[in-house]
């Protein structure tokens, strides 16, 4: 039996403005399974971003519940969100977020430093993970002698590192161009193959296609949720 990774229940999400209030979420109710393949939709203001940062605990909600892989994370504080962040969920970032003087291998090792892993097993994993994206060749590169394509998929290495219970991707192909789009998105088809839980924040509707599921959002709520072919 599939079980949920991501359980949301009657979440809302509002910002203070001066003396008014925003409303962005507004009551939202969604289940994601382990393995499941989900592109998140919606136009600028549709509360996207905002879920984004609630699935990816770099924000907690005004009411409601967020269960992710059987952790409670509505009420946690800030040190006790970083951990699970570290230890449950693996980011793709539209900008890749590497650091400079860091070659690719040291680049994708650092999440291994948080979560305590010893020198020699972590270069020995990133090296692993960054051969499966075919980057074997370019570990002692530093991301400025390295494509934009190349880039990225350093970054889905270093959001594999840690076997997390899912990789969240934030526009990972906005900087790319359309051919280099599709071969990311490829990589990003091979990781579901193997079992992996991904959630892609998009605009775009090609790169949308490639997920299983397509939840659309509009005006802080779930418009439309339609499994793929």
């Amino acid at each position: 039996m599939e079980k949920p990774v991501i359980q949301l229940r009657n979440i809302v999400r509002n910002f203070p403005l001066g003396s008014q209030t925003v409303y962005v979420l507004k009551d939202i109710d969604l289940d994601i399974m382990e393995g499941e393949y989900v592109a998140l939709m919606g136009p600028s203001g549709s509360g996207k971003s905002t879920l984004m940062n609630l699935l990816g605990c770099l924000d907690t909600p005004t009411s409601g519940s967020y269960n992710l892989a059987n952790h409670d994370v509505s009420d946690m504080t800030d040190d006790q969100l970083a951990d699970i962040r570290n230890r449950e969920i693996g980011f793709v970032f539209q900008t890749f977020n590497l650091i400079p003087r860091q070659t690719a291998l040291q680049n994708v090792a650092l999440p291994l430093v948080y979560a305590g892993i010893g020198k020699a097993d972590r270069l020995q994993r990133a090296a692993e993970v960054l051969a499966d994206v075919g980057l074997d060749d370019r570990m002692d590169h530093q991301p400025n002698q390295l494509s934009g394509g190349q880039r990225q998929r350093v970054a889905i290495a270093r959001a594999l590192v840690n076997k997390p219970s899912m990789i969240l991707a934030d526009e990972p192909t906005g900087n790319l161009d359309s051919e280099t789009s599709e071969e990311i998105m490829k990589q990003f088809d091979a990781i579901h193959a193997q079992g992996n839980t991904l959630i892609v924040v998009t605009h775009e509707e090609e790169i949308a296609q490639h997920a299983k599921r397509i939840i659309r959002l509009k005006d802080g709520r779930v418009e439309s949720d339609t499994k793929t072919l």
